[in-house]
């Protein structure tokens, strides 16, 4: 029981010292991985070997191949010519944006790319044409959440493989579905409760003013479509897939290499793996058969999928989705069941947990949600007092997201499919 206890704290340490100390929970993961085998008698074998390097490349590969697509300025412009699609139905644009963020997160670029290219723009685009930056900026995360949870996007390859490491298999396509259906249940409910059926600007994006594309960013999307084909169809890795891909668009000097390599979200691949080698090591020590045991001796088959679901978002408002709660609670999956009963469902409990946890990416001290508030009070230009009002709204938004979402994992719709 004490190593058990030691681990979870040693998990919640790193956590707490990357959220308040703003260093890379990875890296502290990483280092206190060392001390805790140490104590534990996990060998540093062991501990190297709970890098997941299959993973790494995965996340890797796709993340160069769309480095390329943002450097060379293709996912702004096609981003731009979609949301001019609404003319003067400007109630149109949220729908837009969700249905382009989905899209667009869903072909390869995932969760974080979509919501760093988005929330900003759509944020911009309300300082300059008088829309609601709360509804537009938290509808591009939503967006971007529901698509990234594809097979092909880094954050579904993160949960099918978390899934899968614990002999939760064959689940891409409802798990992709649960989480199109639990994003688009809040879109809906926020687009009404704020008012984006009504939104009127006397400002219209026109498709014909905005530039076409030029030849490099032609041959960019013929590469995203590629690598669509390539996994879909003839069924190839991703991420070796999107290396390729990326190699030949180099190769044709579509992008500067040294942008492309300094856009990689590095931050975000060492959160994700340092946090999986820590992982791995607290999971030797029986911590998350820990943490799942407590979490079951509080669930019913009914409630389970709601009770994970609410500890996912709360996780989620001061840590990473990916990086952190998919980690740390998907692996407590069986457990859960073992404790609770053959009620429960495993993909009911992986959906509850990534989709909730996603939701409260709307958070303005999330990624998507910080950037949205940072652009639009630049644009904007307003006042440090206008500023906080729209913080606490926002936090608001995610709060409303982690509760109506966690409502949703409960009514057994994850179970359909």
């Amino acid at each position: 029981m004490g190593l058990e206890v030691l681990s979870l704290l040693f998990l919640v340490g790193a956590i707490a010292i990357g959220f308040f100390r703003k260093i890379n929970t990875g890296l502290v993961a990483i280092g206190l991985s060392l001390i805790l085998g140490s104590i534990g008698g996990v060998s540093v074998k062991d501990i190297t070997g709970g890098f997941p390097t299959s993973l790494f490349i995965t996340l890797l590969g796709v993340m160069f191949l769309f480095s390329i697509s943002q450097e060379n300025g293709t996912l702004e412009l096609l981003a731009k010519k979609t949301v001019s699609l609404a003319g003067k139905r400007t109630n149109l644009i949220p729908i837009i944006v969700f249905v382009f963020s989905t899209i667009l997160a869903a072909v390869g670029p995932g969760t974080i790319p979509v919501m760093s290219l988005m929330a900003p723009y759509t944020c911009a685009l309300a300082a300059s044409m008088g829309y609601s930056p709360l509804l537009l900026g938290a509808t591009s995360v939503l967006g971007a959440a529901a698509g990234g949870i594809s097979p092909i996007a880094p954050t579904g390859i993160l949960g099918i493989s978390l899934a899968a490491d614990q002999g939760i298999t064959g689940i891409a396509t409802p798990y992709f579905i649960n989480s199109l259906i639990a994003q688009s249940v809040y879109f809906i409910v926020i687009y009404f409760v704020l008012k984006g059926h009504k939104m009127k600007s006397d400002m219209v994006l026109n498709w014909r003013e905005l530039p076409k594309f030029n030849t490099k960013q032609m041959i960019t999307l013929a590469g995203m479509a590629a690598l669509v084909i390539g996994v879909i169809i003839f069924k190839l890795n991703v991420g070796l897939l999107a290396f390729t891909i990326g190699v030949f668009l180099l190769l044709l000097k579509v992008s500067n290499e040294k942008k492309v390599i300094a856009g990689i979200p590095w931050s975000t691949l060492i959160l994700v793996t340092g946090v999986n080698v820590l992982m791995s090591v607290v999971i030797k020590l029986g911590g998350i058969n820990l943490l799942a045991n407590g979490l079951a001796s509080i669930m019913t088959p009914s409630t389970a999928p709601s009770i994970i679901g609410l500890t996912a978002g709360i996780m989620s408002w001061f840590s990473s989705t990916s990086g952190v709660v998919m980690p740390t609670l998907i692996p407590t999956v069986n457990t859960v069941i073992e404790a609770v009963g053959d009620g429960v469902s495993a993909i009911a409990l992986v959906s509850a947990i990534t989709n909730t946890a996603h939701v409260a990416g709307t958070s303005p001290i999330s990624t998507g949600g910080s950037l949205g508030l940072a652009s639009y009070v630049q644009a904007s230009g307003a006042s440090e007092e206008e500023e906080r009002k729209l913080f606490v709204q926002m936090f608001l938004v995610a709060i409303g997201g982690v509760f109506v979402v966690a409502l949703v994992a409960g009514s057994g719709v994850y179970t359909l499919f």
